[in-house]
């Protein structure tokens, strides 16, 4: 059985962040293409598409309300 080491929590904490990171940036990718499917919004879309970090910040922004 292995016991707890100091200093093992980082490596916790950074496996955390990695797997939010992980199933964040898709999601909020995929709620950009939707929603600007949706409202007919085909450049910006397309830029989302192309540069999916404005598609990522976007789809966080929708989720907030601040789009």
């Amino acid at each position: 059985m292995r016991r707890y080491q100091r200093g093992n929590i980082g490596e916790g904490i950074g496996g955390l962040f990695m797997f939010a990171l992980v199933i964040w940036a898709p999601a909020a990718w995929l709620t950009h293409v939707v929603v600007c499917i949706q409202a007919s919004k085909w450049m910006f879309l397309l830029a989302g598409a192309i540069f999916f970090p404005i598609g990522i910040v976007h789809g966080t922004g929708v989720w907030f309300g601040a789009w």
